[in-house]
């Protein structure tokens, strides 16, 4: 982008949208296939119940995710990506390849994964 030249609001919007806290977390996992809440709330520990449920109703409204009732006992919902949030994959993928590049494991991860050792 030019210097000067203003940015663009979709631009803007998709950053914002992708880049609040746990959504990268939650795309990530629902690219592997849909999967139940609970599913969801063991693949990204750290996330309070309240957050993931603001999430997923933000990547819904946002048309990223959709939420399916599943009707037979026990009556479930699961989520999934639709084809916009299928379309992600690939910038999901280059996140990950440069952070396996640049970013530092947290101090909490390492000393894990030390512990396993």
């Amino acid at each position: 982008m030019a210097r000067g030249a203003t940015l663009c609001p979709r631009y803007h919007h998709a950053v914002e949208l992708l880049g609040r806290r746990w959504t990268g977390a939650i795309i990530s996992v629902l690219l592997r296939g849909p999967a139940r809440y609970n599913e969801v709330r063991v693949e990204i520990p750290d996330i309070s119940d309240r957050m993931l449920v603001e999430r997923l109703k933000e990547l819904e409204a946002e048309g990223v995710v959709v939420r399916t009732v599943i009707p037979q006992p026990p009556v479930g919902v699961e989520y999934g990506l639709t084809e916009k949030g299928r379309a992600l994959e690939a910038a999901v993928t280059a996140i990950a390849k440069w952070a396996e590049r640049w970013v530092s494991a947290p101090a909490t991860a390492r000393r894990a994964a030390g512990a396993r050792r």
